[in-house]
């Protein structure tokens, strides 16, 4: 089959990213395949690259995604890349390509899903947690707890990634403030509950829901943490308990809640289980060392 690959130009760069990406054509120039090499540029992960191809279904097995694999990878070297991600559902025909390739699996991930007709989770929410009290927000942190909140984001550092070369994500302000206003651009709207220790104000955990502008179909869950030092105490569970809650009230037409989380984490997976999340599929994370 006769391809050609086209460059094409990201216009609008992200605060902690770029992007790269390619077109694949026919030889009468009809487009069969994309890619898209995305390019971490925040300090510690300035080492990695993640990338997506779709090839059209018809196209497979006519060396359109190998053409564009070859093409992201040679581009991931000359930026001085160390290490290429890439997620595919478990048994796909991308799950398949990538082992194929040099590609090894690093990580696990379920997703589920939440439907929120008839979910009741009111003595979750409502059940004390002495010591803490919740505070909510949509959109970007008020900017008296801004500090804070940047600071309670390295309840993630220790997320399991099990042998991901994912780096570290350095939170700080402006990062958070950048995070919220690129949910804002495109439409969504961004809700957060944070746990808040009374004994000195600071925020020690959080989730964050992100829904469809129109309160349609099903919003997502972004993170949900709670700082080492006040684990065991179910903060994680109270605080997606009230997003849910709170999801419900402000949006009764919205159909469900999703959320995905890494097999090796056990804490999260009993929480989604407690608040009647139900497995829709698994998900593996490959990554090609460059």
């Amino acid at each position: 089959m006769s391809l050609h690959i086209t460059p094409l130009a990201d216009p609008e760069p992200g605060t902690s990213s770029r992007r790269l990406a390619w077109l694949a054509s026919a030889a009468d120039g009809a487009p069969v395949g994309s890619a898209f090499l995305r390019l971490f540029t925040k300090e510690g992960q300035e080492h990695l690259a993640e990338l997506e191809i779709a090839v059209h279904s018809v196209e497979r097995r006519h060396g359109v995604g190998t053409r564009l694999l070859d093409t992201a990878v040679a581009a991931a070297r000359t930026e001085g890349r160390r290490s290429l991600i890439a997620q595919a559902e478990q048994g796909s025909a991308a799950d398949e390509f990538l082992a194929a390739r040099g590609f090894r699996r690093v990580l696990s991930l379920t997703y589920a899903r939440l439907a929120l007709k008839d979910v009741d989770l009111t003595a979750l929410v409502e059940q004390d947690r002495p010591g803490y009290e919740l505070t909510e927000w949509d959109g970007t942190v008020p900017a008296e707890l801004a500090r804070s909140y940047a600071d309670s984001r390295r309840a993630m550092d220790d997320m399991p990634m099990e042998g991901t070369d994912y780096g570290t994500v350095v939170w700080d302000v402006e990062r958070v403030v950048a995070a919220a206003d690129a949910v804002a651009r495109r439409g969504d709207l961004l809700h957060t509950v944070a746990a808040v220790d009374t004994a000195d104000g600071s925020i020690v955990g959080f989730s964050e829901l992100v829904v469809p502008g129109d309160g349609l179909g099903d919003g997502q869950h972004y993170g949900t943490a709670v700082l080492p030092e006040h684990r065991g105490r179910g903060l994680a569970r109270w605080m997606k308990a009230t997003s849910v809650r709170r999801a419900r009230e402000r949006h009764p037409d919205l159909a469900g809640l999703l959320t995905d989380t890494a097999d090796s984490n056990a804490p999260m997976l009993a929480v989604n289980a407690a608040l009647g999340y139900v497995p829709t599929h698994k998900a593996v994370e490959y990554q090609l060392d460059l």
